[in-house]
């Protein structure tokens, strides 16, 4: 099973609006059975709260679930369990690279990575500025891109 997690600071804006994308986008082409998702954040402020309403809201809109998804904290495992750990932004980055000390790193890497042509590096944080619509836009442009990538990478 292919393993991906997205991760945000508090884990109820990006990250599990990327979770809900993938997983629809998985979905649609047939790999559920070969790729699992899931989200976390560096922080813990968020812990066992539901997705922020402007997450649902737009996620909703496009008829996709965010049934199931709770926030939670990234712990140290996960950097084994998981082998696509994708950023939202630098600072999320950088700690997961903190996290993982001297481990190989080769697999975290923020999701604007994957849009090689994107002005952006970082998905900006709504939580801040209310731009849930930029936010899903530049999430579901990353996320076609990245099952792109691990569909290439691993031939699926």
């Amino acid at each position: 099973m292919i393993r991906v997690l997205f991760v945000c600071l508090g884990n109820i804006c990006r990250s599990p609006m990327a979770e809900a994308i993938f997983r629809s986008k998985v979905e649609s082409v047939g790999l559920s059975d070969q790729i699992d998702m899931d989200s976390a954040g560096t922080g813990d402020w968020h812990v066992g709260e539901p997705p922020h309403e402007g997450t649902t809201e737009i996620l909703s809109k496009q008829k996709i679930s965010t049934n199931g998804i709770r926030a939670r904290q990234v712990k140290k495992v996960d950097l084994d369990r998981f082998e696509y750990v994708v950023a939202m932004d630098a600072a999320n980055l950088g700690e997961l690279h903190e996290m993982a000390g001297m481990q190989p790193a080769s697999s975290i890497s923020r999701l604007m990575d994957y849009v090689t042509d994107s002005e952006f590096e970082d998905v900006p944080d709504p939580y801040f500025d209310g731009n849930f619509e930029q936010v899903y836009e530049m999430v579901t442009e990353g996320c076609e891109k990245l099952l792109e990538h691990i569909r290439e990478d691993k031939g699926i």
